[in-house]
């Protein structure tokens, strides 16, 4: 029986793929992962039945792109996908994935200026991900030749089939040759016209069926923190809740390092764990925390695996997870032994889309908490601050203080400085007071909108029927806000203009960029200024 595979490490990847692959934080492989990269890499045919947000693109894309032979200007391996997006999305992921390696991709799609593509593939490409109708364009043109691809990938089958593509599939894949040709499949259902497609095209494939797990915590209460400033955020929460021990989750080793050096300075009781970390420092570690000497653990999901301490009272996802298996993997280690547990989520405004996506395949509600404010943290700290003041009066050792504090007291009320030299202590100097935490970019700063409002540009109006009770419903289900703190709607005939508030602007673009509303895929950005 096969060993689980536990790290990119025990995958028989070249240097470049390892390093492009730990650069976009991927450290331990998803289910699908571990069992569909080797035996591509061994050149078997695949068919893999798995949803959204498994992990499935890197599944393929890691050992096709290993494969790619280096120097070469031609296509050797063609993705077909149903929709513009997800061929954008692939292709965008894969150039990631073959960044050290230099292997170029370009996404293929109707919509786009068909000059433009030809003009880009004149360049030399290694990759093409394309939908099936506007690939068939270039075939019949011949500004795509297909006789060097030696791999093919069908991704999101069923999709195709229900998009009424499977002809334009088939006659795709009677350009191809059949000899030496690997062929990938995958689908999150196999329904008899797909199996058929498997049975006469594929050669004797090797079947991987990934379930999404289910996610049983009833115990757990599991909110996020939508921040720009995640350190800063972070403490302040750690500063207000009632917390015994803590496992903050990190995307990368460099991650756990950078936090744990930025919590030790601020004076928390933390180390980190990660895949560099010998065995007896990593026991070290875990011997500290176990005994209650450390307060925080910082770790990856690679150096978490085998925690098992039931006194965990909260979970933090400081780094949101790259899918939703992760997600349940890290807060399963929160609320155990009957006892109550908290999982936090940081993200930044552009990650809310993934949340959702997390929160939806793990089939669970994960709810907006607003940051504690500075006056939450006095509040609970109080006694805390009284008991250091009374103990450093006693110490009797800031006679070297007593000049400066005189010459103020000429000027100023005694009780005053005396505040303000403890707000110094406590929350350090600020040029500027900002309670909020929110950065608007400079795309948003000229919008013409209303004082501490954004405007926003949608490319639907009149002409698809579209309301303001439509833009309201939408906008406060998707991007989870409230429908009355959205402003002037005007709706012309091909175009509509909103307003919304300043600090849940990047969100809703976020959401609602190339979602839909209606059945019409909207595109939305910040408005021109008037």
């Amino acid at each position: 029986m096969k060993k689980d595979i536990t790290t990119f490490g025990e995958i028989e990847l070249s240097k470049k793929l390892l390093q492009a692959v730990s650069d976009m934080g991927f450290e331990e492989p998803s289910p699908i992962q571990s069992q569909t990269i080797p035996l591509v890499l061994e050149g078997h045919d695949v068919v893999g039945q798995a949803q959204t947000g498994t992990g499935k693109t890197a599944a393929f894309g890691i050992p096709t792109i290993e494969k790619i032979v280096d120097g070469s200007r031609h296509i050797q391996a063609l993705v077909l996908t149903p929709t513009r997006e997800l061929a954008i999305q692939i292709a965008e992921e894969f150039n990631k994935i073959g960044k050290y390696k230099r292997v170029k991709t370009l996404p293929i799609y109707g919509g786009q200026s068909i000059d433009r593509q030809i003009r880009s593939l004149k360049f030399g490409v290694q990759i093409v991900v394309g939908t099936p109708g506007r690939l068939l364009d270039h075939i019949r043109r011949n500004t795509i030749k297909l006789e060097n691809v030696k791999t093919l990938i069908l991704d999101e089958a069923d999709e195709m089939l229900d998009m009424g593509f499977v002809d334009d599939i088939e006659a795709i894949l009677e350009q191809l040759s059949s000899e030496d040709r690997q062929t990938l499949l995958f689908s999150a259902t196999m329904p008899g016209p797909i199996a058929k497609i498997a049975g006469k095209y594929m050669n004797n494939p090797k079947t991987i069926t990934i379930s999404r797990e289910n996610l049983t915590v009833p115990l757990i209460d599991q909110v996020y923190y939508e921040t720009r400033e995640k350190l800063e955020s972070l403490c302040r929460v750690l500063d207000v809740e009632e917390t015994g021990k803590i496992i903050i989750f990190c995307r990368t080793k460099k991650g756990v390092d950078d936090l744990v050096a930025s919590l030790q300075a601020r004076g928390y009781m933390s180390d980190g764990l990660h895949g560099d970390l010998s065995q007896s420092q990593r026991d070290r570690v875990m011997k500290k925390f176990r005994e209650g000497k450390l307060e925080i653990l910082v770790a990856t999901d690679v150096a978490a695996r085998g925690i098992d301490i039931d006194d965990i009272t909260h979970v933090i996802n400081y780094d949101i997870p790259q899918d939703h298996e992760s997600y349940v993997h890290r807060i399963g280690r929160t609320g155990r032994a009957g006892k109550k547990g908290v999982a936090m989520t940081f993200i930044d405004p552009r990650e809310y889309r993934q949340l959702k996506l997390i929160e939806r395949l793990a089939k669970t509600k994960i709810v907006r908490k607003a940051l504690p404010s500075f006056a939450d943290i006095l509040e609970r700290q109080r006694e805390l601050i009284k008991d250091r003041l009374l103990k450093t009066l006693a110490n009797n050792k800031f006679a070297d203080y007593h000049t400066i504090i005189s010459d103020l007291s000429a000027e100023y009320d005694i009780v005053d400085v005396a505040a303000a030299a403890v707000k110094l202590s406590v929350e350090g100097f600020k040029e500027k007071e900002e309670e909020a935490t929110t950065v608007i970019s400079s795309k948003m700063e000229n919008t013409g909108g209303s004082p501490g409002m954004v405007r926003l540009f949608m490319n639907i109006g009149r002409s698809q029927k579209i309301r303001p009770e439509d833009i309201v419903r939408a906008f406060a289900a998707e991007a989870d806000i409230p429908g009355n703190i959205i402003g002037v709607i005007n709706i012309y005939d091909r175009f509509t203009f909103v307003e919304v508030p300043e600090d849940v602007a990047e969100r809703v673009l976020a959401v609602m960029h190339k979602n839909t509303l209606k059945g019409y895929k909207i595109n939305i950005e910040p408005a021109k200024s008037r």
